[in-house]
């Protein structure tokens, strides 16, 4: 993914509105970004734990979503698999749940999939970071396969989003 400025991650999210895209948290760090491994740049809002945001390259543009996420209770730690990158977690994915753009979007129509809580996705595929033993799932495919396969991923769930 290509480095990007704070301007061009808030002119690209297209599931909320001008003034709330003005108003999110944008990573300080952006320089820091390790963007030749990203996918997409994922965060969550530190002044807003049920919030996360994520921005990805869509037909050589980029596009930004809004998501909700559940602020983490009490419950127990339970095995489940990303639907992005395919990577198991002990309580790390969490449902992500994003507006749908446009008037659905203004209707209270939504779409959800299950991704690692960190928004982490780039990383795990690559090998940057580790869930703990056993958390990747024995697979004949290269790398590149596992990367292209969760660009498709991420880039369908943008799709139905913005559908």
């Amino acid at each position: 993914m290509k480095p990007l400025t704070e301007q061009e991650i808030r002119a690209a999210f297209v599931n909320c509105t001008k003034g709330e895209a003005k108003r999110l948290s944008v990573p300080r760090d952006l320089a820091d970004r390790p963007w030749e491994d990203l996918d997409y740049l994922g965060w969550r809002d530190p002044q807003s734990p049920g919030r996360a945001y994520l921005v990805t390259e869509v037909d050589g543009r980029p596009r930004a979503l809004a998501l909700r996420r559940p602020v983490q209770g009490g419950g127990g730690m339970r095995r489940s698999m990303c639907s992005i990158c395919l990577t198991v977690h002990d309580g790390g994915v969490s449902l992500m749940v994003a507006p749908r753009a446009g008037k659905a979007g203004q209707q209270g129509n939504s779409v959800g999939a299950y991704m690692c809580d960190d928004l982490a996705c780039s990383l795990y595929v690559r090998g940057k970071k580790e869930t703990g033993a056993g958390a990747r799932l024995h697979e004949t495919l290269m790398q590149e396969e596992k990367v292209r396969r969760t660009v498709e991923n991420l880039t369908a769930f943008v799709a139905k989003v913005t559908a």
